[in-house]
């Protein structure tokens, strides 16, 4: 196998692949990278056995073959050489690599192509088209929310329903609820599908301009974007009911400058508890008050903003962390904060929402200290 190409093209393909490679494993194998050149193009794939990855790489063509490459040393080699540099490559039999440019030749031993997992196939399988910015906006306002909890593998990936041409994506970590609701995507009844956060933040990447097919099998989902195909494992688990724990009855309502907040939100959580990272909203009439007190380091901090505060006087406790995480995705100069009580769930909407969206968060509050 024989071919070259320049130190660009394949830096920028072994950066998108390392993306699906692990960082640690059990199979040696998946620490490679299967390069695969045929008569008419040549690709790179990787692969965590849960997500796959394959790009092509825009190469000069001698002679066909397949050999897995070891990532780290082929990223290490491409990343010290200068912009623009051709880079050859040179694999016999035994699958020796050998690597030759204008400032030397460079040798490193691969492995058998057929040692390299197979590309999963998709049996039977259904097609969505979905617009490239609205998938990106999906993700960006959802992922954040995803659980890193492998005990709870059905929270570990974002739900996708596709029901009367409406797209639904609900992720939670037990803290955190994201809804995000978006309407007239003529797309049909399709069903559920729980897609891995990883997945979706590779993705999210390459998602520019123009419409995105998904094809979904019954254990894979794939997607071709500006040429790089990805592959991943559907999460088969249930969702846990999301429309059950959003409250309909929160009767106490805030509508606050949202950068404000956040700001303020920021500063007073550097003097929080670093294990707790707890912070006080006092909530009453045009005032809300922003605190936090650690007795173990003896610091203490408050601000005062305006909002405009409907319901009786409230004083409810976060976890610093995730509620600036939930304001910062809030695509409004203003949010709005529905509350019932210190121990419930609050609602944080935008105060208008974008056109055919619906965006919905929840937080779960903690426990003041007394």
């Amino acid at each position: 196998m024989k071919f070259s190409t320049s130190k660009n093209e394949l830096q920028n393909t072994l950066q998108k692949l390392s993306k699906a490679t692990p960082s640690r494993s059990t199979l040696p194998i998946l620490n490679s990278v299967l390069i695969n050149v045929s008569e008419e193009e040549t690709t790179i794939k990787s692969t965590d056995l849960e997500i796959t990855v394959i790009v092509k790489l825009a190469a000069s063509i001698e002679s066909v073959g397949s050999v897995a490459a070891p990532l780290q040393m082929l990223s290490n080699i491409t990343n010290e050489l200068p912009d623009e540099m051709r880079v050859e490559f040179n694999v016999d039999d035994e699958n020796k690599i050998s690597i030759s440019t204008e400032y030397g030749n460079y040798d490193i031993v691969g492995k058998p192509a057929e040692e390299f997992p197979n590309t999963p196939t998709l049996e039977t399988e259904n097609t969505i088209e979905i617009e490239a910015g609205v998938l990106k906006d999906i993700i960006n306002k959802t992922v954040f929310a995803v659980s890193r909890d492998d005990l709870k593998p059905a929270l570990t990936g974002v739900l996708f329903k596709f029901v009367n041409d409406t797209i639904t994506a609900v992720a939670t970590d037990g803290h955190r609820l994201v809804k995000y609701e978006k309407n007239n995507e003529k797309m049909g009844d399709f069903g559920d599908i729980i897609v891995p956060k990883k997945f979706l933040n590779l993705m999210a990447g390459g998602l520019n301009s123009g419409s995105i097919k998904l094809s979904v099998g019954e254990t894979h989902l794939t997607t071709t974007i500006g040429g790089d195909q990805y592959f991943t494992r559907i999460i088969d688990e249930n969702f846990p009911d999301f429309d059950g724990v959003i409250p309909k009855d929160n009767d106490k309502n805030l509508v606050v400058d949202k950068k404000a907040l956040l700001s303020a939100v920021k500063r007073v959580s550097i003097f929080s508890n670093k294990s707790t990272h707890q912070i006080a909203l006092n909530l009453n009439g045009e005032n809300v008050l922003v605190s936090t007190e650690d007795p173990e380091q003896s610091t203490k901090a408050k601000e005062n903003i305006v909002g405009d505060y409907s319901g009786e006087d409230v004083v409810v406790g976060y976890n610093a962390t995730y509620l600036k995480d939930v304001l910062s995705h809030v695509d409004d100069e203003q949010v709005v904060v529905q509350l019932k009580s210190p121990i419930s769930a609050a609602l944080f909407l935008p105060n208008k929402q974008k056109d055919n969206t619906n965006l919905t968060m929840l937080l779960m509050p903690i426990r003041l200290n007394d």
